[in-house]
């Protein structure tokens, strides 16, 4: 089933009962007018939903409609409702190798907390300074999936893998200078991992991420 909202957005009403799981809305390349009327939607139904990619004015015309709704500027996610649902199944832990990399790690830690997970992060450990990574290996050894977000050279998510029993997540950013070519060299990093149970996702997909680690994690 799906519902018109002006001659711009079809929005899929069923999307939680066929696949477990709600519906998100992009905001990138919607204007902010656009934006607010479909959030005005969910404030007539109430149901969840996540705003991913939001920028302030987008963020601005959410809350205008929205005002409980949760807000992280620095990942560019609004959430609808703002508290999560009480956390089920296993765990979802993310990493990220540098303080760069943390917009696209909390998209990715919001994504699979209002998808009902008990997530939690750990920033700034990538490979330039490898004891860094050590350091947490019982946190990372207690989770039940691993989301690693990385740019520059995209090597901590083969790092992580070859450290645990779970399955990772692997998130290349576009963090890095020229010849990263815009996250184009992490990800060809992160595709041809040598440790076994990575799965890549699209280049600042945290959203992606985040969600696919929910449903691994799913009880």
């Amino acid at each position: 089933m799906s519902e018109n909202v002006g001659d711009f957005a079809r929005l899929d009403t069923d999307r939680a009962q066929r696949r477990g799981y709600p519906e998100a809305v992009f905001c990138e390349g919607k204007t902010p007018d656009q934006v607010a009327a479909i959030a005005q939607r969910f404030a007539e139904t109430g149901d969840a939903t996540l705003f991913t990619r939001a920028s302030a004015s987008h963020a601005a015309a959410v809350l205008s409609v929205l005002p409980s709704a949760f807000h992280d500027p620095l990942a560019r996610v609004l959430a609808y409702p703002a508290e999560p649902p009480a956390p089920a199944g296993k765990s979802v832990l993310v990493v990220c190798a540098g303080t760069s990399d943390l917009p696209v790690a909390r998209e990715a830690l919001h994504t699979a907390r209002h998808l009902g997970r008990d997530t939690s992060l750990i920033a700034d450990v990538g490979v330039a300074g490898l004891q860094r990574i050590l350091d947490v290996q019982d946190q990372l050894r207690a989770a039940g999936v691993i989301i690693v977000a990385a740019g520059m050279d995209g090597a901590l998510p083969g790092v992580v893998a070859g450290l645990v029993s779970a399955p990772v997540v692997a998130v290349p950013t576009s963090v890095g200078y020229g010849a990263g070519a815009g996250g184009i060299a992490p990800l060809l990093t992160m595709l041809n991992a040598c440790a076994p149970g990575v799965g890549v996702v699209n280049i600042d997909n945290g959203y992606g991420a985040g969600h696919l680690a929910a449903q691994i994690a799913a009880p």
